[in-house]
């Protein structure tokens, strides 16, 4: 096996890289994650993740997971309701039957982050996850690489892999090619005792997911665990406008300003999601990577996930490429069909571009239909499968 011996690092404890940690320690290769928060206490960020039977599914069922996740996951987290702006349901699914069989090719079990992180971090070797470590630079040292971290002592390894995000500091070191504005942002609540702070929304949301379109912008939000509901207004703006806005995201009474101004006409239903939220909001524009990016591969570090590929999010793509990743390289890693870590790496990073584009594609799509004036009659009828 060419990593035999090998001293591997991976940067970033998030599903990839948890995911990658997991299939390689299987194989018995000795490998360290390297996460900036300061424990597994720290509260994951972000809405609920679908996995996909091809993608995200498939590594956990490599990682011998399923089982545990099938006790984990929520059911009911995937169905959808669809409202106007005055939250006037138009679509759900609710009482439809629905396939959600394992194994079955548009079963998209929900689960959520924090749980997701639990399953994998429980799955490694104590002690393979190194928190509390904020990754500075690297610079090459014999055949691998000195890692240098803020407030620890620099560490080396044979193979890097970044797995750190859509502002990686790994991916420097392996292209110059930069993400794109994709023209949205969306400004992120999270709410806890969801059933008694806004009970309105609760009913509505059934324990699922709902969209709410009008003039081009949109309402989006999700089940999460302990009774939390995490939602996202999002709108077309330009890349700057979390400065050129000057809103205090630490004030409830701001933002609630602001959505009454950017969102004129929409119920006053919506208010209580701004009024309830757990301070700060956070606004993430959107970036997607280039379709056609290209890179030579180097032979001793690579990237998965965001670090590789981020996308917009409106085709539940995201984690399932960044898990399929952690899959593919994994095994190109650990096989007898390759004879070195370049060959290993090249081939990944080949058919991971082909196949991440794709699925980018379909986010941008996705996100502009999703933004535009017919978003609601458009989006109705795609759930209604007319």
């Amino acid at each position: 096996m060419i990593l035999e011996n090998k001293q591997v690092a991976i940067i970033g404890g998030g599903p990839g890289g948890l995911t990658l940690a997991r299939l390689l320690q299987m194989k018995g290769v000795d490998v360290t994650v390297y996460e900036r928060d300061f424990s597994r206490e720290a509260r994951v960020q972000g809405s609920p993740l679908d996995l996909h039977e091809n993608s995200g599914l498939a590594a956990i069922r490599k990682a011998g997971l399923l089982d545990v996740f099938k006790n984990s996951y929520m059911p009911g987290a995937d169905r959808t309701t669809i409202t106007d702006r005055l939250a006037q349901v138009v679509f759900t699914d609710h009482e439809t039957d629905k396939n959600e069989d394992f194994g079955h090719e548009y079963f998209r079990p929900e689960i959520d982050r924090g749980t997701l992180r639990t399953i994998l971090l429980d799955s490694l070797h104590p002690g393979t996850v190194v928190w509390d470590s904020h990754f500075l630079s690297m610079e090459p040292q014999g055949e691998g690489w000195l890692l240098h971290f803020k407030d620890r002592p620099e560490v080396y390894a044979d193979l890097v892999i970044g797995a750190d995000g859509a502002r990686s500091k790994i991916r420097p070191s392996i292209t110059g090619i930069n993400a794109f504005y994709s023209g949205v942002t969306m400004l992120e609540g999270n709410i806890y005792e969801a059933d008694k702070r806004v009970p309105e929304i609760t009913d509505l949301l059934r324990g699922g997911k709902l969209m709410a379109f009008n003039d081009e912008k949109a309402i989006l939000m999700g089940q999460k665990a302990n009774g939390e509901i995490g939602f996202y207004a999002s709108f077309k703006t330009g890349e700057h406008w979390i400065t050129e806005s000057q809103i205090d995201f630490s004030d409830n009474r701001q933002v609630l300003e602001w959505f009454k101004n950017e969102y004129k006409g929409w119920s006053d239903t919506w208010y209580s999601l701004f009024e309830n939220t757990s301070l700060p909001f956070i606004p993430r524009p959107i970036y997607c990577m280039p379709l056609d990016q290209d890179w030579e591969a180097l032979s001793n570090a690579t990237i998965i996930g965001d670090a590789a590929h981020v996308m917009p999010p409106f085709a539940g793509e995201g984690v399932n490429m960044a898990m399929l990743d952690a899959l593919e390289l994994s095994e190109n890693l650990t096989s007898d069909r390759y004879l070195s870590m370049p060959d290993a790496i090249s081939t990944y990073e080949n058919i991971m571009r082909k196949r991440a584009s794709d699925a980018a594609k379909e986010s941008l799509k996705n996100g502009e239909k999703m933004h535009s004036e017919n978003a609601l009659s458009d989006m109705t009828r795609f759930f209604s499968g007319l």
